[in-house]
């Protein structure tokens, strides 16, 4: 019995070895339905403000409500995410996007809409999803073993892309195509329902996190300023957290700009190309993004980690002088493809990575950290973008963004003392460990 259960466990990829746990099966389907109805509810918001007379400035006011509400609560996510059940806080995030949804839907379908009340729904939702990401990250440590980890982040990073940037998408513009945008935030309206209910049924698991051992209770202003400071303090005395994070603040800083607004620019200007050509290349750099998750998330866990992680971050950068010097559309959907390959793949690490390395008491402030890194210097990248390229021409932006990130990832890894840290804290014999230990238990 115990061989053939081994042997059965062992016939699974690696890949979809978190799908033996029924709790990971049921939050896996609920966060398909999630990025499928965020895919589409993108999409038909685009097409709401545009059936509503408006241009790029009233999108541009949509969107930033957006950004904005994801910013201001992106600290303050996280420690909720330390003292309430992870769980409670994802059905509230679900909730207000299901109701957001539905509400639009109906403006929509009786043609009440305005724009204010899509900039509103756009805040409103965007607050919601500062509260998402670290909830669910410090969640996942509770529901599946640590050999699992790796795993289950790539199989999120494929899910993500193909689902949310690509299914979705699709769908949304055929729902438009033949009925209405109305129509189409319906059906995310809907996707967001079944989502909710699939939530509903992962088990309920408590905060990991000794509030006793705490003192006594402090006011509840005090006691979140005291906790975002101890998120703090972690990153500044963690050298490869705050390197890494440095690091990836550069990067962001200079290839996000180029990346979003310039290739539009390029290939219309330059290389004769239209809308469809740029969803080709979006397309591409989804399904680049699925395949380097899905090949992370089939492998064990690199001995380098660390150095493996920042360097492939700063390789996937290279392929930008390709697309700043193409001659072709498909030259820059190729690079596209690399780029997602190469930048995704590191991603499934360094989720995997930030779930096992940091006290289960401070994943969720320490992931909106991570998050608020993410974005913060988005909407400064994209601001800055333009007027350098006229400065300096679209070429040298995009050699300036290609090679400078390789720069900063070495800088990274040295300054860090990466090489050592992951020598002294090793993962991958922790992960052969465990799964020796879970094969003679089975």
């Amino acid at each position: 019995m115990s061989g053939t259960t081994s042997m059965t466990g062992r016939r699974l990829p690696r890949a979809l070895t978190p799908f033996r746990h029924p709790a990971y099966r049921r939050l896996a389907i609920a966060l398909t339905l999630s990025t499928f109805a965020s895919g589409v509810w993108v999409v038909a918001l685009v097409w709401e403000v545009i059936r509503l007379g408006g241009g790029p400035a009233q999108l541009s006011l949509v969107a930033t409500a957006s950004s904005v509400g994801v910013l201001l609560p992106a600290l303050l996510g996280g420690v909720v995410a330390d003292r309430i059940p992870q769980k409670l806080i994802l059905l509230v995030v679900a909730g207000v996007e299901l109701t957001g949804m539905a509400l639009v839907a109906v403006l929509s379908l009786t043609d009440s809409t305005t724009l204010w009340q899509l900039a509103a729904v756009s805040f409103v939702t965007g607050m919601g999803m500062a509260f998402y990401y670290p909830a669910y990250s410090a969640w996942l440590p509770a529901l599946v073993p640590e050999s699992d980890l790796l795993a289950v982040n790539g199989f999120e990073g494929m899910v993500r892309p193909t689902v949310g940037q690509a299914i979705g998408p699709a769908v949304a513009g055929a729902m438009v195509g033949a009925f209405s945008a109305g129509a189409a935030v319906t059906v995310a309206a809907s996707a967001s329902l079944l989502g909710l209910i699939a939530l509903a049924t992962v088990p309920l698991t408590p905060v990991r996190r000794d509030f006793a051992a705490e003192g006594e209770p402090k006011h509840p202003v005090v006691s979140a300023l005291i906790d975002m400071r101890e998120g703090f303090r972690f990153m500044v005395r963690t050298p490869w957290l705050l390197s890494t994070l440095l690091f990836a603040s550069l990067m962001i800083l200079v290839i996000m700009g180029p990346f979003e607004v310039l290739i539009p620019f390029l290939i219309k200007d330059r290389l004769d190309g239209g809308p469809s050509d740029h969803a080709v290349v979006l397309a591409a750099f989804g399904l680049g993004a699925a395949a380097g998750s899905l090949a992370m998330a089939s492998m064990r866990m690199p001995r380098r980690y660390l150095t493996f992680m920042n360097l492939t971050w700063g390789i996937a950068c290279l392929p930008l002088l390709v697309i700043g010097f193409a001659t072709s559309v498909w030259q820059v959907v190729i690079a596209a493809f690399v780029i997602g390959v190469l930048f995704d793949a590191p991603m499934v690490i360094w989720g995997t990575l930030l779930q096992r390395r940091v006290p289960a008491h401070m994943l969720g402030r320490v992931a909106s950290l991570d998050f608020f890194v993410s974005i913060s210097l988005m909407p400064v990248s994209m601001a800055i973008v333009g007027p350098v390229s006229e400065a300096i021409g679209l070429q040298a932006t995009f050699a300036i963004a290609a090679v400078a990130p390789i720069v900063f990832a070495v800088i990274a890894v040295l300054w860090g003392r990466l090489p050592q840290d992951e020598i002294a804290h090793p993962l991958r014999d922790e992960d052969d460990a465990a799964e020796a230990a879970e094969t003679v238990s089975v």
